[in-house]
């Protein structure tokens, strides 16, 4: 469901806004929020991260020595998923994306839809996150 309404996304948004994404805005083009639905002392990290239209993140890798990488559950609006080297996915409710470590991609939203993933982070060894280069206009204007 596309939706540049924030209020009627709100309703389809069950996990929430959350709070402005001030800890990784250096990574984001255009605003995001996120709502930590666990904490990352009960084993596994899960955050609802949301996207207002034309939000999205620079190309990143999890990296890992075992394990890792991350799954995107996809629960409200239309987004964005791409690997390096690959055609961008469509992403919509019920929409699951699982990422392998040492994969550079980005995720976020179209431009005319707000969109929000429940982002879990894989438990593995020897895990941290490499932030790349943002996403340019003309590569996001060309999906």
């Amino acid at each position: 469901m596309k939706s540049l309404d924030q209020n009627a996304f709100a309703k389809q948004n069950i996990f929430g806004l959350g709070a402005e994404n001030t800890a990784y805005a250096q990574y984001f083009i255009g605003q995001s929020f996120l709502n930590p639905l666990t904490r990352p002392e009960d084993g596994i990290f899960l955050g609802n991260v949301t996207f207002e239209p034309g939000c999205r993140n620079n190309w990143h890798i999890h990296h890992a020595q075992k394990g890792g990488g991350q799954i995107l559950l996809c629960t409200a609006g239309e987004g964005w998923y791409q690997e390096a080297g690959k055609g961008a996915v469509s992403l919509t409710p019920g929409t699951v994306i699982v990422i392998p470590p040492e994969i550079k991609h980005w995720h976020g939203a179209k431009r005319d839809a707000w969109f929000s993933h429940i982002a879990i982070e894989v438990p593995g060894e020897g895990c941290s996150n490499e932030w790349c280069e943002p996403v340019t206009d003309e590569e996001y204007a060309g999906l």
